[in-house]
């Protein structure tokens, strides 16, 4: 009986902190806003913020002794994605770079970002650089100053320079920075490239059998029915099609368009949805794995990162919890900060889930035993991040051949199709000569 009511007391324990972590992902949506206020001195400040509503951004700006605010919702751009506002992120690489040389040689940080100020020649680098320099003129740190441009500097990045400035390490911890975000912008760059070469080549399959099928096979359905002969059954449906999605073009072009736009509109507004596309998209047969070994490459980096600036694991957690894309992971990582809270160990969690898989969760778990996470956290980074490398190589020499056979496939039936009737007039005429 104590057995048994052990059973479901570990059992309810482990549902309480499964909850926990699920409802920790639904967080208050945040949106980006544009600020106009007057300062305490009377002078015009203008920026942007990040907050869960236009009164959260009043009530922080008059927080700060501002008055008369003016605030307005940020543009989101087309279909309500947001952009990069023109500043790629090897300008953001470069420019942080320069600021860990600049602050090595002990320049003031005003002074950091007064040059750097005149030396981009990107207009959108520009205003961000003289954004900052105004935060910094009013008093405020680095961090605090980055904070304001949450588009080009997330919470993992703001953190790492607050204690960089707090610990008097801030040009080491800039240099890492580049480092990782170097890292991480080749690594995003492969898991993209897995997924829009599949994508990019199945649109122009599509894109030329609909051009085949609207405006070519109609110019043969014409000429066939003038010789008013029976046509083949393969010929006679390929037409039959082909009358189909001319009469309904606009059926053919908007319902794909729309199926994109009602996937992605569901994916961010719905969890359920989200968690389920999440959970298919890592069982996926050559896509899959891909996905799964970026975003552990991408979670070990970012822990290596982060434990080699001295942030705490608990802290570490709630942030890499963020940055896998994936919510499936996400609520691992969740489960795993409330056992390390509880007083357990991350790989606990980690192995129970069986997401991440076995060689990362011992190395991980050795890091833990000996104390060496951040070692060995860039050694499982490293490894992933060379198996992501080598996987979208491999399955983009594979799909090359696959797909030119599927496409001949379709093209050389539409072309037998075509010329069957022709075959067969062929066949008569030179059986009556």
């Amino acid at each position: 009986m104590a057995s048994l009511f052990s059973m479901k007391n570990t059992k309810s324990t482990r549902n309480t902190k499964k909850a926990r972590a699920e409802s920790a992902l639904k967080e208050p949506k945040t949106h980006e806003y544009l600020w106009a206020a007057k300062t305490e001195n009377g002078t015009i400040q203008k920026g942007e913020m990040e907050a869960v509503s236009d009164t959260a951004v009043k009530v922080e700006l008059r927080r700060r002794g501002m008055s008369q605010v003016s605030v307005k919702k940020k543009s989101q751009g087309i279909f309500g994605f947001k952009g990069r506002g023109g500043i790629k992120e090897t300008y953001i690489v470069v420019m942080v770079r320069q600021l860990a040389t600049m602050i090595n040689a002990g320049v003031p940080a005003v002074q950091c970002f007064e040059m750097l100020a005149l030396s981009t020649e990107n207009q959108a680098m520009k205003k961000m650089l003289k954004g900052i320099l105004r935060y910094l003129n009013t008093g405020e740190t680095i961090a605090q100053g980055m904070a304001h441009y949450p588009k080009y500097f997330d919470r993992l990045f703001v953190s790492l320079i607050k204690a960089g400035e707090q610990g008097g390490i801030l040009d080491t911890i800039l240099l890492r920075l580049a480092d990782y975000r170097e890292r991480s912008m080749r690594l995003q760059k492969k898991v993209h490239s897995a997924m829009f070469y599949p994508a990019a080549i199945i649109t122009v399959m599509i894109v030329v059998v609909s051009v085949l099928m609207i405006f070519v096979i109609p110019v043969f359905a014409q000429l066939f029915k003038s010789f008013g002969a029976t046509l083949p059954l393969l010929t006679q449906m390929v037409i039959n099609i082909s009358d189909w999605m001319k009469s309904h073009w606009y059926i053919v072009v908007g319902t794909p368009i729309a199926g994109v736009w009602l996937f992605i509109a569901a994916y961010k507004k719905s969890m359920a949805f989200r968690t389920q596309v999440d959970r298919v998209s890592l069982k996926l047969p050559v896509l899959g794995p891909i996905l799964l070994k970026g975003a552990i490459a991408r979670f070990t980096r970012t822990l290596a990162t982060m434990q080699s600036a001295g942030v705490p694991i608990v802290e570490a957690l709630e942030t890499l919890s963020r940055i896998s894309n994936n919510v499936i992971i996400e609520q691992s990582v969740l489960r795993a900060r409330q056992d390390v809270m509880a007083g357990g160990r991350m790989t606990n969690v980690l192995k129970e889930d069986g997401i991440f898989p076995v060689m990362a969760t011992q190395m991980l778990g050795i890091g833990e035993e000996t104390g060496a996470i951040e070692v060995m956290a860039s050694k499982v980074a490293d490894f992933y991040e060379g198996e992501v490398e080598e996987s979208v190589n491999r399955m983009s020499t594979l799909m090359e051949p696959i797909i030119m056979v599927i496409l001949g496939i379709i093209v050389g039936t539409l072309v037998i199709a075509m010329y069957m009737p022709i075959f067969k007039m062929g066949a008569v005429v030179t059986h009556g000569g």
